[in-house]
């Protein structure tokens, strides 16, 4: 064979030469030849297509920040999102590069940009709980125009990558949070088209998953290999083939996902097959990979998770959940246990349409484990939540030493032999009265319970148990524990119970010993130290509810002493804990004694004396009615501390990020389950910055109301007798009824004191002298405790003793009109103010009086807003028989005085709901 001449040689190698000159050239010259065009046209294609604010430092053209694209390069880069969170970053990264398309710029005169480079980023993914997004940043053409190559910048990608980028998503309307950190991905394909297959490689070092609150994947690291269809018409996504690897798990995922222009239409199928449960225990929390490390675990696990449906938060339209997990042939031992757990199998299936917990059904086919020769089995199955339907059997021997150490149980060094066999099958509906049909027993011997959070356990406890319902009902529910005995910190407690027929509940219980609440409590958690308190019981009780609410007492044999120190007891109905000081409470019968029991709420503090009744029946149904009869005193009340707070928490990405807790008031809310009545004494009540001192009356609690009768009280350094009716109809809206009798007290002091004395007589704030009131007023408050005004009906008499009207506005426009200028600021002497109240307005009748010769006549309306329709006549010196028309309209801060009768009634505003009648009977002086 000839070999090829010197000559060719050299003439391949000056032409490359040349090529590759060229080429290099090129790269050098077209950045500095297109530097201005494309940075101008880049900028104004994001103005014209981006609907969120854009900055960056400073852009450079170059051919070898991405070799070997031709990438326009933006640094400290971001993007603020679509509405409603324009004021939030969207994206912000060290680097966001565009590719550019260099035939389309050298030959077309056009930028087109194909690829898109991103690293060290921050995105910021917010869905608001009505569906509204902030990365609808993208504004595309209305209509589909043909590429257009004359110049103009467009968007063609062929290739997407990222490096090292956080992302955030949080969707309050799916409640759904994604956190994931060291993210790197790399996606190619033909987006230039209305449909096309992106196939996309992505790794995550740190993916945290959390579904309402609740987090199912916490530092996971994240491989995945996709193809995904995607329709830019109708903004879809098919996922055809994608294989993911959550640390060792691998998972198979597809699916589809359409954006609807009022939410989400989801099609996901989830699924992992004939998988290593080793693999599945990886994909598990960091404190299990810590576990796992000292543990064999063998056998094969399936799992599949399915959501399908439409998610459209205005409809209130939620897809549906499954999810599906099976293990076979499980073995577990952890470091050297002398016998593992073996023949693991499990069979878990749950369902929820629509995202409906009252449609939930949970099917555990079967649970089953051994150790050595101990085992547990269950079979569980439940449908619905409120009621739900409930068929389980389970029945388990095994010895807890042995089970703790083949588990490698954390925290915690449990002993004692259980055995369990339980069947229950029906519907749990407690309001009907229906339980499932229960034949149960549960047998522990020589229990210990020690935690790293307590250095002493709780030990020697023994428990024989068990519960029968052959009829389904309450009223065949028999629950035996005979006995129940455990020791803790050296002293013994015991209890016997037998309880049956929970409609008319027949009870035999007896307890004995001392238990210090704190440590017990340190036994189990390290959190919520505050837990305290002593208890020292000595009671036996025996009786029924039948013989207890129809008075025969010589039935019940109620007796004994319970002994209780600094307890918090905790109620949905208030928002502090009620702290027990001291209290020492004596059984007798159907009564509980209270001596010199002393408690606090907040800054109040209350010594009673007296009794309850029914107190057994009380506490071990929900139907009973708590009565009692107290002698009860204070110190100082305040009554804010009482209003009902809900608290919100919202949660803001990123996750480490601390949450923000929001708390929403609500009213006062009244047990319904109480029957109590108070005479109380109270030296100083605080009430929205009402002080209140010397209270006496008599107080009652019945049926979710509180009355107040014959009460009597100081304030504004006047005696006031009051009755009242106070009662909850939600958490957020209350009802009121009082009438109050409060006789010559100084105006300007209750103006200044008394809110709701300024809100109702706004026109006071510079009246001086005193003024007696007889007045009833019924009402709804909302949850701020605040009158809601059209809900107001009431009336009475205000008397005017000595008043000096100066500063109203009334007076002083009238005064101009009339030219009168004795009337500007008149001194009024025993008048009567009688007034009615309804619909938001303040009907006032005729009333008259004397000053300065002149007799002025004043009937009319004004409304809590402060509008005003007052009908006057002012009789002219010296008998009044003469008198000038006048009627005054506009409001109180700006009344419109006019000469004439014929005036307009205010219009009314009704309140939607119901309204208590006042109290019909007038206060008594005491």
């Amino acid at each position: 064979m000839k070999k090829p001449s010197k000559s060719i040689i050299i003439k391949i190698l000056k032409i490359s030469g040349i090529t590759f000159g060229s080429i290099l050239l090129l790269m050098f010259l077209i950045p500095i030849l297109f530097p201005g065009k494309i940075a101008e046209e880049v900028k104004a294609f994001a103005n014209k297509k981006l609907n969120g604010e854009l900055n960056f430092k400073e852009a450079n053209l170059s051919f070898f920040n991405h070799f070997p694209s031709l990438t326009l390069t933006l640094t400290d880069f971001s993007l603020k999102g679509s509405a409603p969170y324009q004021k939030v970053t969207l994206v912000s990264a060290n680097e966001m590069a565009f590719g550019i398309d260099i035939s389309a710029l050298i030959f077309d005169k056009s930028v087109v940009i194909d690829k898109v480079f991103v690293s060290n980023a921050f995105v910021n993914v917010k869905v608001n709980a009505k569906g509204e997004a902030n990365y609808n940043v993208y504004i595309s053409e209305e209509k589909t125009t043909s590429k257009d190559t004359t110049g103009n910048t467009s968007l063609r990608l062929d290739k997407i990558a990222i490096e090292n980028t956080h992302l955030v998503y949080n969707d309050q309307s799916t409640k759904i949070v994604i956190d994931a950190k060291g993210f790197n991905y790399i996606g190619n394909g033909d987006l230039d088209q209305a449909i096309f297959d992106i196939y996309t490689e992505a790794e995550i070092a740190d993916f945290d998953f959390t579904y309402d609150g609740q987090q199912y994947l916490n530092n996971k690291s994240v491989k995945a290999d996709l193809i995904t269809k995607i329709n830019t018409n109708s903004l879809a996504f098919v996922f055809q083939q994608n294989n993911l690897k959550i640390n060792k798990l691998p998972v198979e995922f597809s699916g589809k996902f359409d954006f609807l222009s009022n939410g989400y239409d989801m099609d996901f199928n989830i699924k992992s097959e004939d998988s290593k449960l080793n693999d599945f225990f990886t994909a598990l929390p960091p404190a299990y990979i810590t576990w796992l490390e000292k543990t064999k675990v063998k056998g094969s696990t399936d799992l599949l998770f399915t959501l399908k449906g439409k998610y459209i938060a205005s409809k209130n339209q939620k897809p549906d959940v499954v999810f599906n997990m099976k293990i076979r042939d499980g073995h577990i031992e952890y470091k050297d246990a002398p016998f593992p757990v073996s023949n693991i199998f499990l069979n878990f299936d749950t369902q929820m349409p629509a995202l409906d917990t009252e449609q939930l059904k949970v099917n555990i086919d079967s649970i089953f484990f051994n150790v050595d020769k101990d085992y547990v089995k269950a079979i569980v199955k439940t449908q619905g939540l409120s009621k739900p339907t409930i068929d389980a059997r389970i029945n388990a021997k095994i010895d807890l030493a042995l089970m703790d150490k083949a588990f490698g149980l954390q925290n915690m060094d449990l002993r004692g032999v259980l055995n369990t066999d339980i069947k229950s099958k029906g519907v749990y509906d407690q309001k009907n009265g229906k339980i499932p049909v229960t034949d149960g027993k549960i047998n522990f011997k020589n229990g210990y319970v020690k935690t790293d959070y307590y250095p002493n356990p709780i030990q020697n406890i023994n428990l024989i148990a068990s519960i029968l319902d052959r009829k389904g009902s309450l009223d065949d529910l028999k629950i035996n524990i005979t006995p129940a005995s455990f020791v803790f910190e050296g002293k013994p407690i015991f209890v016997n119970a037998k309880l049956q027929n929970f409609n008319n509940i027949r009870y035999d219980i007896k307890a004995k010993g001392e238990l210090d609440l704190g440590r017990i409590y340190q036994v189990f958690s390290q959190k919520g130290l505050d837990v305290k308190g002593f208890v020292k019981a000595d009671v036996a009780f025996k009786g029924s509810q039948d013989d207890a609410v129809n008075g025969r007492y010589n039935k019940l044999q109620n007796q004994g002493t319970l002994v209780l120190k600094n307890i918090k007891t905790t109620s949905e109905y208030l928002p502090k804990p009620f702290v027990i000081k001291e209290g020492t409470f004596k059984f007798h019968q159907d009564k509980m004694n209270f001596n010199d029991f002393l408690a606090a709420y907040g800054q109040s503090d209350f010594k009673m004396n007296g009794y309850l009744q029914n107190v057994i029946d009380f506490v071990l149904t929900n139907k009973a009615v708590l009565k009692g009869n107290f002698q009860l005193h204070s110190n100082f009340i305040n009554v804010d501390e009482f209003m009902a707070k809900q608290e919100v928490t919202v949660v803001y990405p990123p996750l480490s990020a601390p949450t923000e807790t929001k708390l929403e008031n609500g009213v006062v809310v009244i047990p319904p389950n109480f029957d109590l009545q108070f005479n109380a004494t109270a030296n100083k009540i605080n009430f929205d910055g009402l002080a209140i001192e010397n209270l006496t009356g008599n107080l009652n609690i019945n049926k979710g109301q509180l009355t107040l009768k014959q009460s009597g009280f100081d304030l504004v350094g006047a005696n006031v007798k009051m009755d009242l009716v106070y009662g909850s109809q939600s958490p957020e809206k209350a009802f009121f009824d009082f009438k109050v009798l409060a006789k010559e007290f100084d105006v300007k002091r209750a103006y200044n004191e008394v809110k709701m004395f300024r809100e109702m007589a706004t026109a006071a704030e510079s009246a001086e002298g005193i003024i007696s009131l007889d007045y009833k007023v019924a009402g709804i408050l909302d949850a701020n405790m605040a009158p809601i005004y059209p809900s107001l009906t009431g009336g009475g008499v205000l008397s005017v003793k000595k008043v000096k009207m100066k500063g109203f506005k009334l007076f002083g426009a009238v005064s101009k009109k009339t030219g009168r200028e004795a009337i500007k600021n008149p001194d009024l002497s025993q008048v009567d103010i009688k007034t009615t109240i309804k619909n938001n307005i303040i009907n006032i009748e005729r009333f008259k009086f004397k000053v300065a010769g002149f007799r002025p006549r004043i009937e009319g309306q004004t409304s809590f807003d402060g509008k005003l329709n007052i009908k006057m006549r002012l009789g002219l010196p010296p008998f009044g028989i003469i008198g000038i028309p006048i009627k005054v309209t506009g409001t109180q801060e700006n009344p419109k005085v006019r000469l004439g009768k014929q005036t307009e009634d205010l219009q009314e505003t009704e309140y939607e709901g119901e309204v208590p009648q006042p109290i019909s009977e007038p206060a008594k002086a005491q």
